[in-house]
């Protein structure tokens, strides 16, 4: 991950072409970063995380504080060098969400947009050993509050690139039986209780639409 942050970095420097100051109010925005598994450790062990995936509106005032809405997707595999018993399949994420942060140009190349996510999700457990249990799939709704920070470089008055750090409290326990396991995999019950919580990095694209007005 480090590698490709750094390969971001060098080819945004590579920009020559002076941007024009912008001023945001309405933003297209999307996301794509690699989630990870945090806290729950049977839900780190067990669970692989492939892709997360954001695509979200949001308006910007004179004052820099924003207000967005959006989409979500993500997807994280069984890993099968982890689980007690062979397992295929995975968990399907998809909810909706809205933003409120503060996004602010500190120079005409740089801006940073700092906020809050708060979602609705439904997890879908998705495995052949819930298919054999009847269960398939196994549903899991929870709130989820996300904080994240993201850093733009400016391509153009219209488009801009984004490196994201973001930290998601999902709201519910992971417990192997979501995957239709009936051993605990020799964990300590504590670690059942704790929240599920994902960490995720990745890459963005900014459009800023032009006010006609």
């Amino acid at each position: 991950m480090s590698k490709l942050i750094s390969c971001w970095l060098l080819i945004l420097i590579g920009f020559s072409t002076a941007a024009q100051q912008i001023e945001p109010k309405h933003t297209f925005n999307i996301e794509l970063g690699l989630p990870n598994g945090m806290v729950n450790k049977p839900f780190k062990d067990y669970m692989q995380g492939l892709v997360n995936i954001a695509p979200y509106y949001q308006f910007t005032l004179k004052n820099s504080l924003s207000f967005g809405a959006g989409i979500r997707y993500s997807y994280f595999g069984v890993n099968q060098f982890r689980v007690p018993l062979k397992t295929l399949g995975g968990m399907h994420s998809g909810g909706v969400f809205v933003k409120i942060g503060r996004e602010k140009f500190h120079t005409d190349r740089f801006a940073t947009d700092m906020g809050v996510k708060i979602g609705y999700n439904q997890h879908y457990f998705i495995t052949n050993r819930n298919d054999s249990l009847g269960q398939n799939p196994f549903v899991v709704s929870a709130i989820s509050i996300e904080p994240t920070v993201k850093f733009s470089l400016v391509a153009d008055e219209q488009v801009s690139y984004n490196l994201f750090i973001s930290y998601a409290f999902q709201g519910y326990a992971f417990k192997p039986n979501m995957l239709g396991l009936e051993t605990d995999g020799g964990y300590d019950k504590k670690e059942f209780s704790r929240p599920t919580s994902i960490l995720i990095i990745g890459f963005g694209f900014s459009y800023y639409f032009k006010d006609k007005g």
